[in-house]
C-alpha cells in the first residue's frame, strides 16, 4: 500500500478539453445564462427588470396568457470571415424565458413593458380595488 496519491492530470484535462462546447477553438460561444430579475411592489403596481444588456427591443418578446407573464429572447448572430485561402465563419445564439405567475392584483390589460440601456423593465398596474384608499378625516361628533 503506498501514502502516495498519484494524480493523472492529463486524462482530466483532456476530458474538459473535449466535452469542452468550442473544442475546436475560437471563442466559446455557448451562453446558458438567464438574466437577473427585480420585483418591486409600488403602491399602484408592481415593476419588473431584467438586466439583459446588448440586446434590441424587437429580442423580447413579453405575453400574457392565463395570468401569466412570459419574457422571452432569442438572439442569433452571425460573423464570416474571407482572407485569402481559408473561411472563418462564427455564429451564436442565445435565448431565454422566464415565466411569472400573475396575482390577482394585477390588471393584465394596462400591462406595459419598455427595454433602454440594457435593462427591459416591465410595468404591472394593480387593479383600482387593490389600490390603498387615500387618507381621510373622520368628523368627531
Amino acid at each position: 500500500m503506498s501514502l502516495v496519491k498519484r494524480n493523472n492530470m492529463f486524462f482530466p484535462s483532456l476530458m474538459d478539453d473535449f466535452l469542452n462546447p468550442d473544442w475546436f477553438g475560437g471563442v466559446d460561444n455557448l451562453k446558458t445564462s438567464v438574466p437577473a430579475v427585480n420585483i418591486k411592489d409600488n403602491t399602484d403596481g408592481f415593476e419588473i427588470e431584467l438586466a439583459v444588456p446588448g440586446g434590441k427591443k424587437e429580442d423580447f418578446k413579453v405575453e400574457v396568457e392565463n395570468d401569466v407573464l412570459a419574457i422571452s429572447s432569442e438572439a442569433k448572430s452571425e460573423n464570416q470571415e474571407t482572407k485569402e485561402n481559408y473561411t472563418r465563419k462564427e455564429f451564436s445564439y442565445t435565448s431565454f424565458k422566464r415565466a411569472f405567475t400573475l396575482p390577482e392584483t394585477v390588471d393584465g390589460s394596462k400591462i406595459d413593458a419598455k427595454y433602454e440601456d440594457g435593462i427591459l423593465k416591465v410595468t404591472l398596474p394593480k387593479k383600482e380595488e387593490a389600490l390603498p384608499e387615500p387618507k381621510r378625516m373622520i368628523s368627531i361628533g
